[in-house]
This record gives C-alpha cells, structure tokens and sequence, in this order.
C-alpha cells in the first residue's frame, strides 16, 4: 500500500515533497522489516523492484528538486504510469494468490508439541531402494504439551525447501513456486513437554496418500492432540513424495512401487506389496511408542494409553490402515478418508474387520459408484458388523481431506481441492476425526454419531 501511494505521488502530476519524504522512508523500513521476520520470498519480487525504482526516483526528485512531469514527456510518462500500475498489479496479485499457508490453531483444552523420530526396522528388508537394507522410515509425533517460555513454534515440515520443490514437481509447477513452504510455522511447539495428566493419551496413527508425507495432515493431527489425543503419523519411505533422513540422505518417491501403465493383475499385485509395507511401517511405528512408553528416560514415558489405538489414512494410506487392522488386533478403531482398496489384500476384504470403522468419501470419489474402488468398498462394507457409517462431503475433491488445500486460493485450479469452502471442510473433518475416536476409545456419546445430520454438506451413504 505504501509503495502504491509513492507510484501515485511520483508519477502522477501533483509533486508533494513531504509526503514524498515520509512514504519513502515507510516504504524502506517497511521492505527491511519484512525481510527481517518473514525472509525473502519470490512472490514479493516485484514489489522489491518497484520499491527501488520508486526509491531511486524520489531521492533524485528530493535532491534536485526534479519536476517529473516536467522532466519526462508526456509518452514517457504515461508508459511509466503504465509499468507502474501493470508491476502494481503483478506485486498485489501473487503473494494474494500463493500466500504463506497457514494452519489454524487446534480447538482442544491442551497445547500441542511435536517431534520426530527416525526408525530403522532390522526385522523387514527395503523393497523399494534397490539395495540390500533394512527398512528406514520417519514418524512425527504431535501430543498434548505444556510448552516452555523458550519453545519455538514449529514448522509445517522439515526441510520444506526440498518438499516444497517435490510438490512443485508434482503440480507440474516451477520447482521455486513452493519456496515460501519454508515460512510455515504451526501451532505446535518443537520437542516441548508432554502435558503432565492425570491419566493417559490413546494413541491414533496416521498413513498419508501416495505420494503424501507426514505433515499432510498437521492440521487434524493438531486438532487430535489438542484434545488429549498422541498422534503418529508415518512417513512412508519410497512411497512419500519425498523423504530427507537425519544424515541428509534424500529419497524421493520410487514410481516403480505404484507402477502405471501396467497390466492390472501386475499392478494390483504391486499395490498389495506396497500396502503390506505400509502396513509394516504403522506396525513398527506402533511398537516403537509401546517401547517409548515403557522407557523411563523417554519424554512419553508412561504416558500413553497403549491399549487404545486407532488407525487412520487417506487413499492409499487409508487401505494400509485398512490392511494393519485387519491384521493386528492392537488396533482398536479404524477410519478411512478416500480408502484405495485396491491394496489391501484379499484375506482382509473377504474377512473384513471386527474393530470399529467409519468411512468418509470425497463427493468425487463418492459420484463415480461404478468404479473398481466402490466395489471392492462395498463388498468389503458387508463384512465389517462394526461399521459405524459411511459418508460423503458436498464440493469435495481427494485433496480435501489434507492441508493441500491451503496453498493458495487457485487450489481448485491446481486439482487439490473442490468448490467447498475451506475452512468449512476443516471444520467438518475435524469434528467427524474427533468424535469417532471420542466415541471408539473414550467411550464418550458424540452428535455426529446420534443419527442427526449435523452439517448440510454431509450425507450419508451406508
């Protein structure tokens, strides 16, 4: 704003030197405080320049007492008035339409802290690296905290940088046009104190969408443990976009592990192979925190309620949370947001499940009914007598279920998100997540669950 009433008062015909004076050095400062607490993003690119241009011309007009409409012909003029108002327009344009994404704060009685491990499971071999290795994989843990005065906010994920030219890749964009990923802080501070409480936190696990991550869903995670919950959510190794180990080792995702353009009995057999990996991940990342719980030098040392543990995913991590379920009897709820059944094995889809499930569908996935998904979903449904419903959300796209959504208000026109509005569909995930596991493992009554439609957008299916 400042730097668009310094273009109106320069190259427009009236000259007012004080005023001049004052928006110069406002635009200055202002520039310099951004750079300091915020850093510099390519979004602002032409706002810098037209600052300095704009500087540079108001010094020589300050000191020269230079007349600019005398000094300039009138085309001159107007082609700069033309270039001012067209690198106006550009400078407003994209940090509006690719802004710093943020993360609502969680709506729970706790704050929240989170902290990642690093995981190396001896017992199973890599599949997907082409080397003789064990399998090596992330966690990210969010839990209820009581943060110290020093505890720094956390950001969306680590190395954003490198994620940040993944997702890029992924959209087909310029891989700098995510850089500002960098700038993401959320509501959660970094290794703090786990809250001190009378009792003990279920544990939820989260597996991410192909070529997902961990962080893909920090919003519902941050809801979760707001609320007393310790959520895990596992970043799949390969099958990541993206993943950067501590010894600065990156893996970016391996396509040959979801292989297209394939026969579909070859891709389904590459599917299942995935999932039971998946499912191996969630497994050992559960086992991990039953071992953290019983070490008294850990910070969640008795602190977890081990024998309360829901599962969660999205699309593909959704059918390795349906694929682990349906094998460990550790798991105690299941919850699928746009379930890819076509990973999980026969023997779960002919045995289903005894645990309890409820599923939400995205209305695109939800409309296409006579799609191999749906019906293996269905079949599968008949086997689950603990099934606790099935719905779908007006507007929605697979995106929807994660933070994607959120970054950038063309997100429509980028494929990740449908015409809902946003913070509406947080509202409704956030309060189906919650009350489905307040239900499962706190044995608690929700009005979700009572039969009563409690959003207009949501219907249900079974």
């Amino acid at each position: 704003m400042i730097t668009l009433l310094l273009a109106v008062y320069l190259l427009w015909p009236q000259t007012r030197p004080l005023a001049v004076r004052f928006l110069l050095a406002s635009a200055l400062l202002v520039t310099l405080i951004h750079f300091a607490v915020e850093g510099y993003r390519w979004q602002m690119v032409p706002i810098y320049v037209l600052t300095l241009i704009l500087a540079i011309i108001s010094l020589i007009a300050l000191q020269q007492s230079w007349d600019i409409k005398a000094a300039a012909s009138i085309l001159t003029l107007r082609l700069a008035q033309v270039g001012a108002v067209i690198l106006l327009a550009v400078s407003t344009a994209l940090p509006i339409l690719l802004p710093v994404p943020s993360i609502r704060i969680s709506g729970g009685p706790y704050q929240v802290g989170t902290t990642t491990f690093e995981l190396t499971d001896v017992s199973r071999k890599e599949l997907y690296s082409g080397k003789d290795e064990p399998r090596r994989f992330q966690i990210q843990v969010w839990y209820p905290s009581d943060p110290r005065p020093t505890d720094q906010a956390a950001p969306w994920m680590d190395h954003a940088d490198i994620f940040g030219q993944a997702i890029s890749d992924f959209l087909r964009l310029p891989t700098f046009f995510l850089d500002h990923l960098t700038l993401v802080k959320t509501p959660a501070y970094l290794d703090s104190p786990v809250a001190k409480s009378n009792g003990v936190y279920p544990v939820i696990i989260f597996s991410h969408v192909w070529k997902g991550f961990a962080a893909q869903n920090t919003g519902q995670a941050l809801e979760l443990a707001s609320h007393g919950y310790v959520v895990v959510a596992v970043q799949h190794t390969y099958g990541a976009i993206v993943t950067v180990f501590n010894d600065g080792t990156i893996t970016p995702n391996n396509p040959n592990a979801l292989p297209s353009g394939v026969p579909d009995d070859e891709y389904d057999a590459a599917a299942r192979k995935l999932a039971d990996q998946w499912a191996g991940d969630i497994s050992f990342a559960l086992s991990f925190m039953i071992r953290q719980n019983n070490d008294s030098t850990s910070p969640f040392h008795s602190a977890l309620d081990t024998a309360r543990v829901g599962v969660y995913g999205h699309s593909t991590g959704g059918g390795a949370a349906i694929q682990f379920c349906g094998i460990d009897p550790r798991c105690k709820a299941l919850l699928g947001m746009d379930p890819f059944m076509t990973p999980v094995s026969p023997g779960v889809l002919e045995n289903g499940l005894t645990q309890p499930a409820f599923f939400m569908f995205s209305q695109a996935w939800a409309d296409d009914t006579d799609s191999k998904n749906n019906r293996l979903f269905n079949g599968f449904l008949t086997h689950i007598p603990g099934n606790r419903g099935v719905i779908s959300i007006e507007g929605t796209r697979h995106y929807d279920f994660s933070d994607l959504p959120m970054l950038s208000p063309i997100s429509p026109q980028l494929g990740l998100k449908g015409s809902i509005n946003g913070k509406k569909m947080v509202e409704i995930a956030n309060t189906y997540l919650l009350e489905f596991f307040d239900m499962t493992l706190r044995g608690k009554s929700t009005n979700g669950f009572s039969g009563t439609a409690i959003f207009p957008e949501v219907q249900a299916i079974r």
